[in-house]
């Protein structure tokens, strides 16, 4: 398979590099680790909030460092966890005096050495709270996971904990506020090819060419059903019957929708899905506050999509709304 990439033992370190080299005023690398922050961090007085994982979902997480948003951001290689060193790294980086929130999505790797940094990070005396985002409905347990998976809805954690923390919140609400989103959000995913590695260099699982998979997670892992292609409707049908069986939201609920590409579908079919989903969301009597779509969370360059679901009240939209200045989501006053 044709990638553009040097030697792919190096993508992740001159990815890194690139970033700080488009966005050198916002971005700074720390010394011989795979962790991105932002220029200023620490950020003095303000709860740090950060990140990471495995490499290959950008613009996820590096992203969404910046005022407003992350302070921080770990990648591991790709689909892998970053290192409890690597965590610590960041966690003490990013420490301003107010304690740091780490946002874990809920693979094991990442909780395992997120749990580590953290205890690292307490013997260096900074306070350290986590959450761990789980908002994919397709499955209970995976392959990478006890529990359900941690995938696009995380971008709206990080954009609430972000704007309460740059409010002054204390570390304790910042949390809170982060387990809001959690409880609230549901998302759904599916394919039309697999992903492919740069180590690998070939498809991650098979597809025919007649087929999709439904119920997909953003490291190729298989879904909950292998069927026949379907029409755009038919898979916006499908994934958004799911989030909403999931939530149970009661009629005339405000909500946030995201289209989120898996990193190879044009923003053309993204639209398409978004105009079903918006019609979706009328019959089911629920109020669309705010309609996401683009690449947020991806797979390499997986074709398909997920479909996520938020439940808002008045903080949330607030916070969400809340001024942001990040190289992958800037939201303006």
């Amino acid at each position: 398979m044709k990638k553009l990439i040097n030697e792919p033992e190096d993508v992740v370190d001159e990815m890194l590099d690139g970033m700080v080299a488009a966005h050198p005023d916002r971005l700074r690398r720390l010394d011989g680790q795979e962790v991105l922050v932002r220029a200023d961090a620490p950020v003095d007085g303000k709860v740090g909030i950060v990140s990471g994982g495995g490499s290959g979902h950008e613009p996820t997480h590096a992203g969404y460092l910046g005022e407003g948003m992350l302070d921080g951001a770990a990648a591991g290689e790709v689909f892998t966890s970053p290192t409890g060193d690597q965590l610590d790294e960041m966690i003490e980086a990013c420490d301003g005096g107010e304690g740091v929130l780490c946002v874990v999505k809920n693979y094991e790797g990442d909780v395992m050495n997120f749990d580590t940094a953290a205890e690292m990070a307490d013997i260096e005396g900074v306070d350290v709270e986590q959450v761990v985002v789980n908002d994919d409905v397709a499955v209970e347990d995976s392959l990478y996971t006890s529990g359900r998976r941690g995938v696009a809805g995380t971008i709206l954690v990080h954009k609430a904990a972000g704007a309460k923390a740059a409010q002054g919140a204390d570390l304790g609400t910042v949390a809170d506020t982060a387990e809001k989103v959690i409880d609230n959000v549901g998302t759904m995913g599916m394919a039309l090819t697999s992903c492919v590695t740069p180590e690998k260099g070939e498809p991650t699982f098979d597809l025919g060419d007649d087929e999709i998979e439904l119920g997909i997670g953003i490291h190729g892992e298989p879904g909950t059903e292998r069927t026949e292609t379907m029409s755009a409707d038919e898979v916006t049908e499908h994934l958004t019957e799911q989030v909403l069986d999931d939530l149970e939201l009661d009629d005339g609920q405000e909500v946030v929708t995201m289209v989120n590409g898996m990193g190879g579908t044009p923003l053309m079919e993204l639209f398409v899905v978004n105009r079903r989903l918006q019609e979706l969301m009328d019959d089911e009597g629920l109020n669309v506050w705010d309609a996401w779509v683009g690449d947020y969370m991806t797979s390499l360059d997986m074709e398909g999509c997920s479909i996520t679901v938020c439940a808002v009240d008045e903080e949330l939209k607030e916070l969400l709304a809340a001024p942001a200045d990040t190289p992958a989501l800037t939201v303006q006053e």
